[in-house]
């Protein structure tokens, strides 16, 4: 039977890669998406790493394992945590090829740390996998333990770059960093898929998001574009192989920061409370700068390991407090709404509030392009499943340009771009080829709640139940796979909140 390896490329977007394509700088992509399948996906909302890699391997949206972004917020409870791998509530498409008898291997996809123990090799990577504040990992992210010591041995494997990017400044050694580091993705992917003789494996480029963030589609961005081209080239040769490209969600260039919870709070939604960050961040002593001043002094490794997390935590971001410090810049009592990274705004149990009056609120906040909101949704018509009470109830798709940023205090509501050139969107890419796959051209739009029906139907394998998607119309011969019962995996608590929050920041997800 025809083997799949799978390229997740993070943030991919026809609307960045269509000029390079019409111009001829990315051959092998351009060959690829002639000669099989091709589409614009939809995301699942929020448009983001944490759920929708998830989304894309589960068939489910956030509603059907409980994550729904980064954070997990209970308002009811007082409580925002950052969630990891073990939060998901879910079976994923390799565990039922593993059900059938069929050999995977998953490479650094996101949400996947701590790692699971599957009928093949796993890593771990970014953004997730984390040992402490600016510090990559050098044990614990691989499954088999002692798969960690083989790829340090033969590949020199790192799971983060170093030094780790932080400002769209820096172009030197942390661009030539993740440069590396994708290649040594896609090397370790094709080795583990040809020595281990495996059915299937996922690969994922997590830092190629980081680079567009920052860059859009500047020189950094297209260099890493084309190293990805090369080993497309390379994997489309490989014998008796589908070939699936797909993006967790896209990117456009920022034009506008939208601070949501600043505007609950000039509206009404929100109380605050004074805080430490109130009275540091007009001195200029902000965790930016403080990270600034020590990379050029080359101590961030040193002042990581012998400061104290909680005094780290009391420097103030430029964009305000995020994550648990929110709820310290809040008074909660007093407080209808809280946002959540970018879309998500849940309602405080505790307070009587009127969420169509919100909603209607949210739908009028407008600049002179309109509105900065594509749509504004109830929870409920977004999600479905088992955890759709957990989630947000309300949901923010951002127009493309917009970045909902969540910060808490900077005091601002609408400004210009802040660290990122280039923003998420919900509109990602997938292609297929290969000799079990039709040359269809382009396909109407689909979701990425398509993508794991459509391997798993490619495999030969029954589709469960509980997934979402569709199988889309690629193959050459029609599959009838039939369905099956879900398998049942349980999520574990996490223990390593802080340290994925940290990363997170860093990197401007939780700025």
């Amino acid at each position: 039977m025809t083997r799949t390896f799978v390229v997740g490329l993070d943030g991919a977007s026809w609307r960045l890669l269509d000029p390079w394509l019409d111009a001829g700088d990315l051959p092998n992509l351009a060959a690829l998406r002639s000669e099989g399948a091709w589409a614009e996906s939809r995301s699942c909302l929020p448009p983001v790493t944490f759920p929708n890699w998830k989304c894309y391997s589960s068939g489910k949206d956030p509603g059907g394992f409980g994550v729904f972004w980064f954070e997990r917020v209970d308002l009811g409870a007082g409580r925002i945590e950052t969630t990891d791998g073990s939060d998901f509530r879910t079976a994923e498409l390799w565990d039922y090829l593993n059900a059938d008898g069929r050999s995977t291997g998953v490479v650094n996809m996101p949400t996947m740390y701590p790692p699971r123990e599957l009928d093949g090799p796993v890593v771990c990577g970014g953004p997730d996998a984390v040992a402490g504040e600016y510090r990559s990992i050098s044990s614990g992210y691989t499954h088999p333990p002692e798969l960690a010591d083989e790829l340090e041995a033969r590949f020199d494997y790192r799971v983060h770059p170093d030094p780790l990017l932080s400002s769209n400044a820096e172009r030197g050694a942390e661009v030539e960093a993740i440069l590396d580091l994708l290649d040594s993705r896609f090397e370790v992917a094709l080795a583990l898929f040809e020595e281990r003789e495996l059915d299937f494996v996922h690969v994922t480029l997590f830092y190629l998001n980081v680079l567009q963030h920052f860059f859009w589609d500047e020189e950094p961005t297209k260099r890493a574009w084309e190293l990805v081209d090369s080993w497309l080239g390379r994997l489309a040769d490989v014998e008796d192989t589908n070939l699936i490209l797909l993006s967790d969600h896209g990117c456009a260039p920022t034009t506008t920061e939208f601070y949501v919870n600043e505007w609950l709070a000039r509206e009404g939604y929100q109380a605050r409370i004074r805080t430490i960050e109130d009275y540091l961040r007009p001195l200029g002593l902000t965790r930016e700068n403080a990270l600034r001043v020590a990379k050029r002094a080359g101590v961030v490794d040193l002042l990581a390991r012998t400061v104290p997390e909680r005094l780290q935590a009391l420097v103030p971001q430029q964009a305000g407090a995020k994550r648990g410090r929110k709820l310290d810049a809040i008074d909660l009592e007093n407080t209808a709404a809280v946002a959540s990274a970018q879309g998500p705004i849940y309602l405080n149990p505790a307070v009587d509030v009127e969420r169509e009056a919100l909603i209607d609120d949210l739908e009028g906040v407008a600049d002179d392009e309109g509105s900065l909101f594509t749509d504004v949704h109830r929870g409920e018509e977004v999600y479905s499943g088992p955890h759709v009470e957990d989630g947000p109830e309300i949901v923010l798709d951002q127009r493309p340009g917009v970045h909902v940023n969540d910060g808490i205090g900077g005091g601002s509501i609408t400004t210009a771009p802040d660290r990122w050139a280039a923003e998420n969107t919900p509109q990602g890419i997938f292609v297929a080829h290969g000799p079990d796959v039709r040359p269809a051209g382009e396909l109407d739009s689909m979701s990425i709640l398509d993508i794991a029906p459509t391997v798993l139907s490619g495999a030969g394998s029954a589709i469960p139940t509980d997934m979402d998607g569709d199988v889309l119309p690629i193959f050459e011969t029609d599959r009838a796979p039939g369905s099956r019962e879900p398998i049942a995996v349980e999520g574990r608590s996490g223990e390593r909140a802080d340290e994925v929050t940290e990363r997170l920041e860093q990197l401007g997800y939780m700025e």
